[in-house]
Protein backbone atom coordinates (compact mmCIF):
# COMPACT_ATOMS: atom_id res chain seq x y z
CA UNK A 1 0.00 0.00 0.00
CA UNK A 2 1.34 3.44 -0.95
CA UNK A 3 2.25 5.70 1.97
CA UNK A 4 1.76 9.48 2.09
CA UNK A 5 3.00 12.20 4.43
CA UNK A 6 0.37 14.45 5.98
CA UNK A 7 1.28 17.62 7.86
CA UNK A 8 -1.26 18.56 10.53
CA UNK A 9 -1.30 22.32 11.09
CA UNK A 10 -2.62 23.79 14.33
CA UNK A 11 -1.89 27.51 14.37
CA UNK A 12 1.90 27.83 14.31
CA UNK A 13 2.41 24.18 15.25
CA UNK A 14 3.13 21.44 12.74
CA UNK A 15 3.29 17.67 13.09
CA UNK A 16 3.79 15.02 10.41
CA UNK A 17 2.02 11.70 10.05
CA UNK A 18 2.76 8.81 7.72
CA UNK A 19 -0.49 7.31 6.48
CA UNK A 20 -1.74 4.80 3.97
CA UNK A 21 -3.03 6.39 0.78
CA UNK A 22 -6.82 6.60 0.88
CA UNK A 23 -7.06 7.20 4.64
CA UNK A 24 -10.23 9.17 5.46
CA UNK A 25 -9.78 12.31 7.53
CA UNK A 26 -12.36 10.98 9.98
CA UNK A 27 -9.85 8.39 11.18
CA UNK A 28 -7.59 11.19 12.45
CA UNK A 29 -10.05 12.98 14.71
CA UNK A 30 -12.02 12.56 17.91
CA UNK A 31 -15.57 13.88 17.67
CA UNK A 32 -16.22 13.96 21.40
CA UNK A 33 -17.89 17.32 22.31
CA UNK A 34 -16.84 17.00 25.97
CA UNK A 35 -14.10 19.61 25.66
CA UNK A 36 -16.38 22.36 24.39
CA UNK A 37 -15.70 21.94 20.69
CA UNK A 38 -15.58 19.28 18.01
CA UNK A 39 -13.60 18.78 14.83
CA UNK A 40 -16.21 18.76 12.05
CA UNK A 41 -14.32 19.48 8.80
CA UNK A 42 -10.84 20.21 7.47
CA UNK A 43 -8.89 22.32 5.03
CA UNK A 44 -6.68 20.15 2.84
CA UNK A 45 -4.10 22.33 1.11
CA UNK A 46 -6.41 25.29 1.87
CA UNK A 47 -9.45 23.57 0.34
CA UNK A 48 -12.44 23.04 2.66
CA UNK A 49 -13.59 19.41 2.71
CA UNK A 50 -15.83 17.17 4.80
CA UNK A 51 -14.31 14.58 7.15
CA UNK A 52 -15.31 11.75 4.82
CA UNK A 53 -12.65 13.04 2.39
CA UNK A 54 -9.90 10.49 1.66
CA UNK A 55 -6.22 11.47 1.41
CA UNK A 56 -4.55 9.98 -1.65
CA UNK A 57 -1.47 12.21 -1.72
CA UNK A 58 0.75 14.10 0.68
CA UNK A 59 -0.95 17.27 1.91
CA UNK A 60 -1.19 19.87 4.64
CA UNK A 61 -4.29 19.53 6.79
CA UNK A 62 -5.87 22.07 9.15
CA UNK A 63 -8.91 20.89 11.08
CA UNK A 64 -12.06 23.02 11.43
CA UNK A 65 -13.91 22.98 14.75
CA UNK A 66 -17.32 24.04 15.99
CA UNK A 67 -15.62 27.11 17.51
CA UNK A 68 -15.43 28.57 13.97
CA UNK A 69 -18.45 30.00 12.13
CA UNK A 70 -18.10 27.41 9.36
CA UNK A 71 -17.85 24.49 11.78
CA UNK A 72 -20.67 25.74 14.00
CA UNK A 73 -22.99 26.05 10.99
CA UNK A 74 -22.16 22.46 10.03
CA UNK A 75 -23.08 21.25 13.51
CA UNK A 76 -26.42 23.10 13.49
CA UNK A 77 -27.21 21.94 9.97
CA UNK A 78 -26.53 18.33 10.93
CA UNK A 79 -28.76 18.69 14.01
CA UNK A 80 -31.60 19.82 11.77
CA UNK A 81 -31.18 16.75 9.58
CA UNK A 82 -31.14 14.58 12.71
CA UNK A 83 -34.37 16.17 13.97
CA UNK A 84 -36.17 15.95 10.60
CA UNK A 85 -35.08 12.31 10.21
CA UNK A 86 -36.37 11.43 13.70
CA UNK A 87 -39.70 13.15 13.10
CA UNK A 88 -40.07 11.27 9.82
CA UNK A 89 -39.59 7.96 11.65
CA UNK A 90 -42.05 8.69 14.48
CA UNK A 91 -44.65 10.62 12.46
CA UNK A 92 -44.11 9.87 8.75
CA UNK A 93 -47.35 11.63 7.79
CA UNK A 94 -46.19 14.95 9.29
CA UNK A 95 -43.94 17.54 7.72
CA UNK A 96 -41.48 19.86 9.44
CA UNK A 97 -40.60 23.42 8.53
CA UNK A 98 -37.56 25.13 10.00
CA UNK A 99 -38.55 28.78 9.89
CA UNK A 100 -36.06 31.08 11.61
CA UNK A 101 -33.44 31.50 14.28
CA UNK A 102 -34.95 32.25 17.69
CA UNK A 103 -32.39 32.98 20.38
CA UNK A 104 -30.33 29.83 20.93
CA UNK A 105 -32.33 27.69 18.55
CA UNK A 106 -34.60 27.39 15.52
CA UNK A 107 -38.37 27.81 15.56
CA UNK A 108 -40.10 24.99 13.69
CA UNK A 109 -43.68 24.13 12.82
CA UNK A 110 -45.37 20.80 12.14
CA UNK A 111 -47.79 20.44 9.20
CA UNK A 112 -50.17 17.84 7.82
CA UNK A 113 -50.46 16.92 4.15
CA UNK A 114 -52.84 19.86 3.61
CA UNK A 115 -50.21 22.27 5.03
CA UNK A 116 -52.28 22.94 8.15
CA UNK A 117 -50.21 23.62 11.28
CA UNK A 118 -50.42 20.85 13.90
CA UNK A 119 -49.42 22.00 17.36
CA UNK A 120 -46.98 19.43 18.79
CA UNK A 121 -47.57 18.00 22.27
CA UNK A 122 -44.86 17.49 24.91
CA UNK A 123 -45.35 13.72 24.47
CA UNK A 124 -44.79 14.01 20.72
CA UNK A 125 -41.58 15.97 21.20
CA UNK A 126 -40.39 13.50 23.84
CA UNK A 127 -40.83 10.63 21.36
CA UNK A 128 -38.85 12.52 18.70
CA UNK A 129 -36.07 13.34 21.18
CA UNK A 130 -35.85 9.67 22.14
CA UNK A 131 -35.32 8.68 18.51
CA UNK A 132 -32.78 11.49 18.00
CA UNK A 133 -30.74 10.23 20.96
CA UNK A 134 -30.90 6.66 19.66
CA UNK A 135 -29.62 7.79 16.25
CA UNK A 136 -26.75 9.62 17.97
CA UNK A 137 -25.82 6.60 20.10
CA UNK A 138 -25.76 4.40 16.99
CA UNK A 139 -23.18 6.75 15.37
CA UNK A 140 -24.88 6.43 12.00
CA UNK A 141 -23.13 7.81 8.91
CA UNK A 142 -24.41 10.92 7.16
CA UNK A 143 -23.70 10.09 3.54
CA UNK A 144 -23.51 12.41 0.56
CA UNK A 145 -25.15 11.21 -2.66
CA UNK A 146 -24.98 12.81 -6.09
CA UNK A 147 -28.27 12.48 -7.98
CA UNK A 148 -29.88 14.00 -11.04
CA UNK A 149 -31.67 17.26 -10.28
CA UNK A 150 -34.83 15.86 -11.89
CA UNK A 151 -34.69 12.83 -9.56
CA UNK A 152 -34.25 15.13 -6.56
CA UNK A 153 -37.30 17.19 -7.57
CA UNK A 154 -39.31 13.98 -7.93
CA UNK A 155 -38.26 12.92 -4.42
CA UNK A 156 -39.18 16.31 -2.97
CA UNK A 157 -42.64 16.21 -4.52
CA UNK A 158 -43.23 12.69 -3.20
CA UNK A 159 -42.34 13.93 0.30
CA UNK A 160 -44.60 16.98 -0.03
CA UNK A 161 -41.63 19.39 0.01
CA UNK A 162 -42.96 21.77 -2.63
CA UNK A 163 -40.61 24.63 -1.65
CA UNK A 164 -37.60 22.42 -2.39
CA UNK A 165 -39.11 21.27 -5.67
CA UNK A 166 -39.84 24.88 -6.71
CA UNK A 167 -36.34 26.01 -5.70
CA UNK A 168 -34.71 23.40 -7.93
CA UNK A 169 -36.78 24.46 -10.94
CA UNK A 170 -34.27 27.31 -11.21
CA UNK A 171 -31.13 25.25 -10.66
CA UNK A 172 -28.79 25.26 -13.66
CA UNK A 173 -26.73 22.21 -12.62
CA UNK A 174 -27.97 18.83 -13.81
CA UNK A 175 -26.93 17.13 -10.58
CA UNK A 176 -27.35 17.86 -6.90
CA UNK A 177 -25.90 16.60 -3.62
CA UNK A 178 -28.35 14.95 -1.23
CA UNK A 179 -27.52 13.81 2.30
CA UNK A 180 -28.77 10.46 3.54
CA UNK A 181 -29.24 9.48 7.19
CA UNK A 182 -30.42 5.95 7.85
CA UNK A 183 -32.37 5.84 4.58
CA UNK A 184 -33.83 9.35 4.81
CA UNK A 185 -32.64 11.63 1.98
CA UNK A 186 -32.81 15.41 1.97
CA UNK A 187 -31.11 18.48 0.54
CA UNK A 188 -29.12 20.85 2.74
CA UNK A 189 -27.30 24.01 1.77
CA UNK A 190 -23.72 23.43 2.95
CA UNK A 191 -21.47 20.71 4.31
CA UNK A 192 -22.50 18.23 7.01
CA UNK A 193 -20.86 16.15 9.74
CA UNK A 194 -19.80 12.64 8.65
CA UNK A 195 -22.04 10.91 11.20
CA UNK A 196 -24.45 11.43 14.08
CA UNK A 197 -21.61 10.91 16.56
CA UNK A 198 -21.24 13.96 18.77
CA UNK A 199 -24.69 15.42 17.95
CA UNK A 200 -25.79 14.88 21.53
CA UNK A 201 -26.20 18.53 22.53
CA UNK A 202 -29.78 19.59 21.69
CA UNK A 203 -33.28 19.98 23.07
CA UNK A 204 -36.83 20.29 21.74
CA UNK A 205 -39.09 22.78 23.53
CA UNK A 206 -42.75 23.34 22.77
CA UNK A 207 -43.33 27.01 21.89
CA UNK A 208 -46.52 28.72 20.72
CA UNK A 209 -47.96 26.55 17.92
CA UNK A 210 -44.61 24.94 17.11
CA UNK A 211 -41.38 24.05 18.85
CA UNK A 212 -37.80 25.24 19.17
CA UNK A 213 -34.85 23.04 18.30
CA UNK A 214 -32.40 24.32 20.91
CA UNK A 215 -28.77 24.16 19.75
CA UNK A 216 -25.60 24.39 21.88
CA UNK A 217 -23.59 27.58 22.24
CA UNK A 218 -20.79 27.92 19.75
CA UNK A 219 -17.76 28.38 22.00
CA UNK A 220 -18.67 25.82 24.66
CA UNK A 221 -21.22 23.45 23.08
CA UNK A 222 -23.21 23.90 26.28
CA UNK A 223 -26.97 23.57 26.00
CA UNK A 224 -29.28 26.03 27.75
CA UNK A 225 -32.70 25.44 29.22
CA UNK A 226 -34.61 27.67 26.80
CA UNK A 227 -34.12 29.64 23.62
CA UNK A 228 -33.56 33.00 25.37
CA UNK A 229 -35.21 35.25 22.74
CA UNK A 230 -37.47 38.15 23.78
CA UNK A 231 -41.17 37.89 22.99
CA UNK A 232 -41.02 41.02 20.81
CA UNK A 233 -38.49 39.37 18.49
CA UNK A 234 -40.68 36.31 18.01
CA UNK A 235 -43.71 38.51 17.34
CA UNK A 236 -41.83 40.44 14.64
CA UNK A 237 -40.55 37.23 13.05
CA UNK A 238 -44.02 35.71 13.03
CA UNK A 239 -45.55 38.85 11.51
CA UNK A 240 -42.94 38.75 8.72
CA UNK A 241 -43.67 35.08 8.12
CA UNK A 242 -47.43 35.66 8.05
CA UNK A 243 -47.04 38.54 5.60
CA UNK A 244 -44.92 36.39 3.28
CA UNK A 245 -47.50 33.61 3.46
CA UNK A 246 -50.29 36.05 2.55
CA UNK A 247 -48.36 36.86 -0.62
CA UNK A 248 -47.76 33.16 -1.26
CA UNK A 249 -44.02 33.67 -0.74
CA UNK A 250 -42.38 31.50 1.89
CA UNK A 251 -39.58 30.02 -0.21
CA UNK A 252 -37.05 31.40 -2.69
CA UNK A 253 -38.43 29.24 -5.50
CA UNK A 254 -41.80 30.99 -5.19
CA UNK A 255 -40.08 34.38 -5.28
CA UNK A 256 -38.23 33.38 -8.45
CA UNK A 257 -41.54 32.33 -10.01
CA UNK A 258 -43.07 35.73 -9.20
CA UNK A 259 -40.09 37.41 -10.89
CA UNK A 260 -40.47 35.21 -13.97
CA UNK A 261 -44.20 35.94 -14.15
CA UNK A 262 -43.60 39.70 -14.22
CA UNK A 263 -45.04 40.43 -10.77
CA UNK A 264 -41.91 42.07 -9.36
CA UNK A 265 -43.10 45.68 -9.51
CA UNK A 266 -46.31 44.90 -7.64
CA UNK A 267 -44.32 43.02 -5.03
CA UNK A 268 -41.98 45.98 -4.48
CA UNK A 269 -44.84 48.46 -4.20
CA UNK A 270 -46.70 46.29 -1.70
CA UNK A 271 -43.59 45.72 0.42
CA UNK A 272 -42.68 49.41 0.50
CA UNK A 273 -46.27 50.40 1.33
CA UNK A 274 -46.37 47.97 4.25
CA UNK A 275 -43.04 49.30 5.54
CA UNK A 276 -44.16 52.94 5.21
CA UNK A 277 -47.33 52.19 7.19
CA UNK A 278 -45.26 50.61 9.96
CA UNK A 279 -43.04 53.70 10.13
CA UNK A 280 -46.10 55.95 10.14
CA UNK A 281 -47.62 53.94 13.01
CA UNK A 282 -44.44 54.39 15.06
CA UNK A 283 -44.47 58.14 14.36
CA UNK A 284 -48.12 58.29 15.46
CA UNK A 285 -47.21 56.60 18.76
CA UNK A 286 -44.36 59.05 19.37
CA UNK A 287 -46.67 61.97 18.65
CA UNK A 288 -49.62 60.72 20.71
CA UNK A 289 -47.38 59.89 23.69
CA UNK A 290 -45.65 63.29 23.43
CA UNK A 291 -42.18 61.76 23.47
CA UNK A 292 -39.26 64.17 23.14
CA UNK A 293 -36.42 61.65 22.77
CA UNK A 294 -36.38 58.80 20.23
CA UNK A 295 -33.61 56.22 20.70
CA UNK A 296 -32.80 53.90 17.79
CA UNK A 297 -30.43 50.92 17.90
CA UNK A 298 -29.84 47.80 15.88
CA UNK A 299 -27.08 45.57 14.50
CA UNK A 300 -24.79 46.50 11.64
CA UNK A 301 -26.40 47.06 8.23
CA UNK A 302 -29.95 46.98 9.55
CA UNK A 303 -30.75 50.27 7.80
CA UNK A 304 -30.77 52.55 10.86
CA UNK A 305 -29.83 55.71 8.93
CA UNK A 306 -32.53 55.42 6.26
CA UNK A 307 -35.07 54.38 8.86
CA UNK A 308 -34.22 57.48 10.90
CA UNK A 309 -34.72 59.65 7.82
CA UNK A 310 -38.03 58.06 6.92
CA UNK A 311 -39.22 58.28 10.52
CA UNK A 312 -38.27 61.97 10.52
CA UNK A 313 -40.44 62.52 7.42
CA UNK A 314 -43.39 60.90 9.18
CA UNK A 315 -42.77 62.94 12.34
CA UNK A 316 -42.86 66.10 10.21
CA UNK A 317 -46.17 64.91 8.80
CA UNK A 318 -47.45 64.96 12.39
CA UNK A 319 -46.34 68.56 12.85
CA UNK A 320 -43.14 67.72 14.74
CA UNK A 321 -39.59 68.89 13.99
CA UNK A 322 -37.09 66.02 14.36
CA UNK A 323 -33.41 66.63 15.08
CA UNK A 324 -31.23 63.63 14.17
CA UNK A 325 -28.30 63.05 16.52
CA UNK A 326 -25.61 60.41 16.04
CA UNK A 327 -24.21 58.94 19.24
CA UNK A 328 -20.92 58.54 17.35
CA UNK A 329 -20.36 62.26 17.94
CA UNK A 330 -20.11 61.48 21.66
CA UNK A 331 -17.10 59.17 21.48
CA UNK A 332 -14.37 59.65 24.04
CA UNK A 333 -11.13 61.18 22.81
CA UNK A 334 -8.91 58.58 21.16
CA UNK A 335 -6.36 58.66 23.98
CA UNK A 336 -9.13 57.76 26.46
CA UNK A 337 -10.66 54.96 24.36
CA UNK A 338 -10.47 51.49 25.98
CA UNK A 339 -8.48 48.74 24.27
CA UNK A 340 -9.44 45.12 23.73
CA UNK A 341 -7.51 41.98 24.66
CA UNK A 342 -5.35 42.41 21.54
CA UNK A 343 -4.35 45.94 22.42
CA UNK A 344 -6.58 47.46 19.72
CA UNK A 345 -8.99 50.34 20.35
CA UNK A 346 -12.42 48.93 21.17
CA UNK A 347 -14.75 51.46 19.56
CA UNK A 348 -17.83 49.25 20.01
CA UNK A 349 -17.77 48.89 23.80
CA UNK A 350 -19.87 51.27 25.88
CA UNK A 351 -16.70 52.45 27.60
CA UNK A 352 -15.72 54.19 24.35
CA UNK A 353 -18.67 56.58 24.76
CA UNK A 354 -18.48 59.87 26.66
CA UNK A 355 -21.70 59.09 28.52
CA UNK A 356 -21.30 61.97 30.94
CA UNK A 357 -21.27 64.49 28.09
CA UNK A 358 -24.09 62.69 26.25
CA UNK A 359 -26.39 62.61 29.27
CA UNK A 360 -25.57 66.19 30.24
CA UNK A 361 -26.28 67.39 26.69
CA UNK A 362 -29.55 65.49 26.34
CA UNK A 363 -30.70 66.52 29.83
CA UNK A 364 -30.11 70.20 29.17
CA UNK A 365 -31.85 69.98 25.77
CA UNK A 366 -34.92 68.37 27.33
CA UNK A 367 -34.98 71.17 29.90
CA UNK A 368 -35.14 73.76 27.13
CA UNK A 369 -31.58 75.08 27.22
CA UNK A 370 -29.54 76.05 24.17
CA UNK A 371 -26.65 73.58 24.09
CA UNK A 372 -23.43 73.40 21.99
CA UNK A 373 -23.38 70.16 19.93
CA UNK A 374 -20.16 68.21 19.37
CA UNK A 375 -18.91 66.70 16.12
CA UNK A 376 -16.45 63.87 16.39
CA UNK A 377 -13.46 64.08 14.04
CA UNK A 378 -12.56 60.47 13.34
CA UNK A 379 -9.32 61.44 11.60
CA UNK A 380 -7.99 63.32 14.63
CA UNK A 381 -9.78 61.13 17.16
CA UNK A 382 -11.32 63.97 19.13
CA UNK A 383 -14.54 65.95 19.52
CA UNK A 384 -14.89 69.39 17.95
CA UNK A 385 -17.26 72.18 18.97
CA UNK A 386 -17.62 74.33 15.86
CA UNK A 387 -20.30 76.74 17.09
CA UNK A 388 -23.31 74.57 16.22
CA UNK A 389 -25.98 74.72 18.93
CA UNK A 390 -29.44 73.28 19.45
CA UNK A 391 -32.47 74.39 21.43
CA UNK A 392 -35.76 72.53 21.46
CA UNK A 393 -39.17 74.07 20.92
CA UNK A 394 -42.38 72.31 22.06
CA UNK A 395 -42.71 70.68 18.62
CA UNK A 396 -39.10 69.43 18.47
CA UNK A 397 -38.05 65.78 18.89
CA UNK A 398 -34.54 64.40 19.32
CA UNK A 399 -33.90 61.33 17.14
CA UNK A 400 -30.79 59.60 18.49
CA UNK A 401 -29.17 56.70 16.65
CA UNK A 402 -26.36 54.53 18.01
CA UNK A 403 -25.42 50.95 18.87
CA UNK A 404 -25.75 51.67 22.61
CA UNK A 405 -28.97 53.69 22.37
CA UNK A 406 -31.10 51.01 24.06
CA UNK A 407 -28.61 50.26 26.85
CA UNK A 408 -30.05 51.83 30.03
CA UNK A 409 -26.50 52.75 31.05
CA UNK A 410 -26.36 55.13 28.06
CA UNK A 411 -29.26 57.23 29.33
CA UNK A 412 -28.76 56.89 33.08
CA UNK A 413 -29.56 60.56 33.80
CA UNK A 414 -32.55 60.94 31.48
CA UNK A 415 -36.21 60.55 32.45
CA UNK A 416 -37.51 57.27 31.03
CA UNK A 417 -40.99 58.67 30.44
CA UNK A 418 -39.63 61.15 27.87
CA UNK A 419 -38.00 58.52 25.60
CA UNK A 420 -39.29 56.13 22.94
CA UNK A 421 -36.96 53.23 22.10
CA UNK A 422 -36.85 51.48 18.72
CA UNK A 423 -34.93 48.32 17.84
CA UNK A 424 -34.34 47.73 14.14
CA UNK A 425 -33.09 44.58 12.45
CA UNK A 426 -33.40 42.78 9.12
CA UNK A 427 -35.54 39.75 9.98
CA UNK A 428 -35.72 37.88 6.69
CA UNK A 429 -39.20 36.61 5.74
CA UNK A 430 -38.00 34.04 3.20
CA UNK A 431 -36.36 30.65 3.56
CA UNK A 432 -34.58 28.74 0.84
CA UNK A 433 -36.96 25.83 1.42
CA UNK A 434 -38.63 23.81 4.19
CA UNK A 435 -35.38 22.92 6.00
CA UNK A 436 -32.88 25.57 4.89
CA UNK A 437 -33.40 28.97 6.48
CA UNK A 438 -31.89 32.25 5.33
CA UNK A 439 -29.67 33.70 8.01
CA UNK A 440 -30.40 37.29 9.04
CA UNK A 441 -26.64 37.67 9.45
CA UNK A 442 -26.05 36.67 5.81
CA UNK A 443 -28.49 39.31 4.58
CA UNK A 444 -26.79 41.99 6.66
CA UNK A 445 -23.30 40.89 5.59
CA UNK A 446 -24.25 41.14 1.91
CA UNK A 447 -25.71 44.60 2.53
CA UNK A 448 -22.47 45.67 4.23
CA UNK A 449 -20.20 44.23 1.52
CA UNK A 450 -22.03 46.28 -1.11
CA UNK A 451 -22.28 49.47 0.97
CA UNK A 452 -18.68 49.42 2.24
CA UNK A 453 -17.34 48.99 -1.27
CA UNK A 454 -19.49 51.83 -2.59
CA UNK A 455 -18.96 54.33 0.24
CA UNK A 456 -15.58 53.40 1.74
CA UNK A 457 -13.78 51.55 -1.02
CA UNK A 458 -13.48 48.39 1.08
CA UNK A 459 -13.17 45.15 -0.84
CA UNK A 460 -15.28 42.11 0.03
CA UNK A 461 -12.39 40.28 1.70
CA UNK A 462 -11.84 43.13 4.17
CA UNK A 463 -15.53 43.35 5.03
CA UNK A 464 -15.77 39.59 5.56
CA UNK A 465 -12.60 39.70 7.69
CA UNK A 466 -14.14 42.32 9.99
CA UNK A 467 -17.54 40.64 10.22
CA UNK A 468 -16.68 38.22 13.03
CA UNK A 469 -15.54 41.11 15.21
CA UNK A 470 -18.67 43.08 14.32
CA UNK A 471 -20.84 40.12 15.31
CA UNK A 472 -19.06 39.76 18.65
CA UNK A 473 -19.73 43.43 19.34
CA UNK A 474 -23.42 42.95 18.52
CA UNK A 475 -23.66 40.00 20.91
CA UNK A 476 -22.23 42.14 23.72
CA UNK A 477 -23.66 45.57 23.03
CA UNK A 478 -26.90 45.31 21.02
CA UNK A 479 -28.75 41.99 21.22
CA UNK A 480 -29.00 41.92 25.05
CA UNK A 481 -31.00 45.19 25.00
CA UNK A 482 -33.53 44.54 22.24
CA UNK A 483 -36.08 43.71 24.94
CA UNK A 484 -35.85 47.35 26.11
CA UNK A 485 -37.51 48.60 22.93
CA UNK A 486 -41.00 50.07 22.73
CA UNK A 487 -41.14 49.09 19.04
CA UNK A 488 -39.30 46.56 16.91
CA UNK A 489 -38.96 47.47 13.23
CA UNK A 490 -38.14 44.83 10.64
CA UNK A 491 -36.06 46.33 7.83
CA UNK A 492 -35.88 43.18 5.69
CA UNK A 493 -37.29 43.46 2.18
CA UNK A 494 -38.70 40.35 0.57
CA UNK A 495 -37.20 41.35 -2.81
CA UNK A 496 -33.81 42.61 -1.61
CA UNK A 497 -31.57 39.59 -2.23
CA UNK A 498 -32.46 39.41 -5.95
CA UNK A 499 -31.66 43.14 -6.14
CA UNK A 500 -28.45 43.04 -4.12
CA UNK A 501 -27.20 39.95 -5.97
CA UNK A 502 -26.21 42.05 -8.99
CA UNK A 503 -23.98 44.26 -6.84
CA UNK A 504 -22.56 41.62 -4.49
CA UNK A 505 -21.51 38.90 -6.93
CA UNK A 506 -18.74 40.84 -8.74
CA UNK A 507 -17.30 41.89 -5.36
CA UNK A 508 -17.31 38.34 -4.01
CA UNK A 509 -15.60 37.00 -7.12
CA UNK A 510 -12.61 39.27 -6.40
CA UNK A 511 -11.74 37.45 -3.15
CA UNK A 512 -8.49 35.52 -3.90
CA UNK A 513 -8.46 31.75 -3.48
CA UNK A 514 -5.42 31.89 -1.20
CA UNK A 515 -7.25 34.29 1.15
CA UNK A 516 -8.80 33.08 4.44
CA UNK A 517 -12.05 34.83 3.48
CA UNK A 518 -12.34 32.85 0.23
CA UNK A 519 -14.49 30.12 1.83
CA UNK A 520 -17.05 32.61 3.07
CA UNK A 521 -17.09 34.42 -0.28
CA UNK A 522 -17.61 31.11 -2.09
CA UNK A 523 -20.44 30.18 0.29
CA UNK A 524 -22.18 33.51 -0.28
CA UNK A 525 -21.83 33.13 -4.05
CA UNK A 526 -23.44 29.71 -3.86
CA UNK A 527 -26.20 31.19 -1.71
CA UNK A 528 -26.90 34.02 -4.18
CA UNK A 529 -27.04 31.51 -7.03
CA UNK A 530 -30.45 30.39 -5.75
CA UNK A 531 -31.93 33.81 -6.59
CA UNK A 532 -32.85 35.29 -9.95
CA UNK A 533 -31.36 38.78 -10.20
CA UNK A 534 -33.50 41.85 -10.82
CA UNK A 535 -32.92 45.34 -12.20
CA UNK A 536 -32.43 47.71 -9.24
CA UNK A 537 -33.88 50.68 -11.15
CA UNK A 538 -37.33 49.59 -9.94
CA UNK A 539 -36.30 50.06 -6.28
CA UNK A 540 -37.82 53.33 -4.92
CA UNK A 541 -35.34 56.06 -4.02
CA UNK A 542 -36.54 56.17 -0.40
CA UNK A 543 -36.23 52.40 0.08
CA UNK A 544 -34.01 51.15 2.91
CA UNK A 545 -32.21 49.10 0.28
CA UNK A 546 -30.90 52.34 -1.27
CA UNK A 547 -28.72 52.84 1.83
CA UNK A 548 -26.64 49.92 0.56
CA UNK A 549 -26.90 49.89 -3.24
CA UNK A 550 -26.92 53.70 -3.63
CA UNK A 551 -29.18 56.01 -5.60
CA UNK A 552 -31.30 57.00 -2.61
CA UNK A 553 -32.95 60.33 -1.92
CA UNK A 554 -31.52 60.67 1.59
CA UNK A 555 -28.05 61.93 2.46
CA UNK A 556 -26.25 58.90 3.92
Amino acid sequence: MKEITVTIRDGENRRELTLESGTPLLRLVNQDPTFGQMIVAAKVDERLVELGYRLFRSAEVEFVTTATPIGYDMYKRSLILLMVRAYFEVFPEKRIRVLYSLGQGFFCTVHDTEERILEPTPQELAEVKKVMRRLVEEKLPIEKKVVKTSDAVRLFRERGMEQKAELFRYRRASRVNLYSLDGYEDYFYGYMLPSTEGLSRFNLIQFDDGFVLVVPRRNSLEIGRGHGAPESLYTALREAEDWGNQLGLSGVGQLNTEICNGHLNDLILIQEAVMEKQIADIAEEIHSQKKKLVLIAGPSSSGKTTFSNRLSVQLRAHGLTPHPIAMDNFFKERVDTPKDENGQYDFECIGAMDLELFNNTMERLLEGEEVPMPRFDFTLGEKKFDGRTLKLTPEDVLVVEGIHALNPASTYALPSDSSYKIYISALTQLNLDEHNRISTSDTRLLRRIVRDNRTRGNNAANTIRMWESVRRGEERNIFPYQGEADALFNSALIYELPAIKIFAEPLLFTVPQDCEEYYEAKRLLKFLDYFLGIDSSTVPTNSLLREFIGGGCFEI
